[in-house]
């Protein structure tokens, strides 16, 4: 689950600069967009999640409930899930009944990162996914989109980090945000939203040996990760990463209807005796691939 984890990271840390200096400056105020959210305490919402993760090991699959609650507190409106029915793997998790985590799609309040240390070490991926749909939906939301075909390019570049310096000595990546207000159905009281993150023109990871250098395919590497191996090794990967997230709304009150994330990783590894990765095996090629959904149920 650490690319789940590390995406939620660093979107926060986007979200958080997400003011006039990084947008387009012909867009609209916020409040005027077609997405903007209409929040009604009290309202109830739940969501069924079914996710993939395909990797060089395996694939693990997951589904799981999230039943909310609107709220209001000093920042402004919360939706506060509650998480059930999880199944990873074939097998039902028990989770406890205290953890709640908050989300909003309200402009005026910056999105905030769970305390994953409290949470079940399986739910920490569909909490992240969850948190990666809202705090992309609520970026488009900033833009001000409002009529079909608005486009924004954010340029981020980066680098963001999820090493931990233990099992992770070195993991990166470089991504941009191209977000696009898709199509608009006014008869069906819809809207859809493209939110792709790209490789910049440039992308700022770090690649510490030379053969790290060479595009593994058709842009610029921009996702590294050096881990640590049960055999004393070194596991070395570089290559390119992309996410496209595609989101239905409601015109009628700005909800997510309906989500998919997909986020494949074109990798070429090499396994590494040294931790300057200079004497190292063969190349291998393959492809991680994370796909999520969510649904609205009510």
């Amino acid at each position: 689950m650490r690319i789940s984890t590390f995406i939620a990271f660093w979107l926060l840390s986007i979200a958080s600069r997400q003011s006039a200096a990084q947008a387009s400056p012909a867009r609209a105020n916020p409040q005027q967009s077609l997405l903007s959210r209409q929040y009604r305490e009290g309202e109830s919402l739940a969501y069924h999640m079914k996710a993939t993760n395909q990797g060089r090991s395996g694939t693990i699959r997951y589904e799981a409930d999230a039943r909310g609650t609107v709220k209001k507190n000093a920042a402004g409106f919360v939706e506060e899930y509650a998480w059930s029915n999880l199944n990873f793997n074939g097998q039902v998790v028990p989770l406890a009944g205290d953890f709640r985590q908050p989300l909003s799609l309200d402009p005026n309040a910056p999105p905030g990162l769970p305390d994953f240390s409290h949470i079940n070490p399986t739910l920490i991926g569909p909490v992240a996914d969850m948190l990666n749909f809202y705090v992309d939906e609520w970026m488009a939301i900033k833009q001000g989109l409002h009529k079909r075909g608005d486009h924004v390019y954010v340029k981020h570049g980066g680098p963001n980090s999820w090493a931990d310096g233990v099992q992770t000595t070195l993991g990166q990546d470089s991504i941009d945000f191209d977000i696009t207000l898709s199509d608009v159905d006014e008869s069906g009281h819809t809207a859809k939203v493209v939110v792709r993150h790209v490789p910049p023109e440039k992308p700022k990871i770090q690649t510490p040996v030379k053969w790290m250098e060479a595009p593994v395919a058709d842009t610029p590497n921009n996702w590294v990760e050096v881990s640590k191996t049960n055999d004393k090794k070194y596991l070395a990967e570089i290559g390119k990463e992309i996410i496209d997230v595609k989101l239905a709304v409601s015109l009628a009150d700005g909800k997510i209807l309906s989500a998919t994330m997909d986020n494949p990783v074109v990798v070429m590894a090499r396994s590494c005796t040294d931790a300057q990765l200079t004497q190292c095996g063969e190349p291998e090629h393959y492809q991680i691939r994370r796909q999520v959904e969510i649904k609205l149920l009510q």
